[in-house]
């Protein structure tokens, strides 16, 4: 599978601080990757190096098979959507003349933003004018916005930051979509449920460097310590292992009636998180 993005020791310094060392990594095409880190761990440092805003102190950076410093082309440009923090939307502008101005931009027919606003779950409120919405219907405009255009490689630093459920399974649901339709989306994020939803990998970032990297379920399976918990009819925990001798237990437990249910002793990807790096995902 042709590889979108590749990363071979990248390293960025600013003044005397390391923000990242020795980065190395890479994205196929459809793929859904997560990096993933606390605040200042050099997550949005990384989008921005793989966006052209920054360039790297040291290593090679390469999206689309052209060196990342290519990507103000305009023939790139318009292959890639990005989320930040900065917004860069029009204040005075309702949320529909706002994309209407994107539309514009990208040569993007008007239909494409009922299409958009609905994948966000704002349709009911294009003719607010964007400085009445809130924080989370900004960042669901800014998202509508990042994908209005189709693009093939979608940077989303945080998406889902501050929004409610409701409005998170919504978005969930339109980035299950788009990752359907072809697009390859690199997912930066601290929520480690929001990583196992959407991720085909995920890398863990600390201090600027990458300490684990797999598939959700592989990471999990790898740092399982293969027993089982059963819980009693009578509200007593049993724990079992997965070997001969714990299916010996459990078929005895079942035949008696006792089991109230059952589950694998699987650790979160936010516990493998602390367990490598020794810090919490705050």
């Amino acid at each position: 599978m042709e590889n979108i993005i590749e990363v071979t020791k990248i390293a960025k310094m600013f003044s005397n601080q390391s923000a990242l060392k020795d980065v190395s990594f890479h994205v196929k095409k459809g793929e859904t990757f997560g990096f993933l880190g606390p605040s200042g761990s050099g997550k949005t440092t990384t989008i921005k190096v793989l966006t052209g805003q920054l360039a790297q102190t040291d290593g090679e950076a390469r999206v689309f098979g052209v060196p990342v410093s290519k990507l103000k082309e305009p023939t790139y440009r318009r292959k890639i959507g990005i989320l930040t923090d900065n917004s860069g939307l029009y204040m005075r502008l309702s949320v529909y003349d706002n994309l209407k101005l994107y539309c514009d931009l990208y040569d993007v027919p008007y239909s494409r933003i009922e299409e958009v606003l609905e994948m966000v779950n704002l349709r009911e409120a294009k003719k607010k004018v964007v400085s009445k919405l809130s924080k989370g219907m900004l960042q669901r405009v800014t998202l509508a916005r990042a994908f209005l255009h189709k693009p093939e490689l979608l940077f989303l630093d945080e998406p889902t930051s501050a929004l409610d459920p409701v409005n998170t399974k919504h978005i969930y649901r339109g980035l299950e979509n788009l990752k359907a339709q072809g697009t390859t989306i690199f997912l930066t994020t601290h929520d480690m449920y929001e990583a196992e939803t959407l991720c085909d990998r995920v890398a863990f970032l600390n201090n600027g460097i990458i300490q684990l990297l797999g598939a959700p379920q592989e990471l999990r399976q790898s740092f399982a310590d293969h027993t089982l918990t059963v819980v009693l009819t009578d509200g007593r925990r049993e724990i079992i292992d997965k070997g001969p001798n714990g299916a010996t237990a459990l078929y005895k437990l079942m035949s008696e009636n006792k089991v109230e249910s059952i589950y694998s002793n699987e650790p979160t990807l936010g516990d493998i998180f602390v367990e490598v790096t020794g810090r919490k995902l705050t």
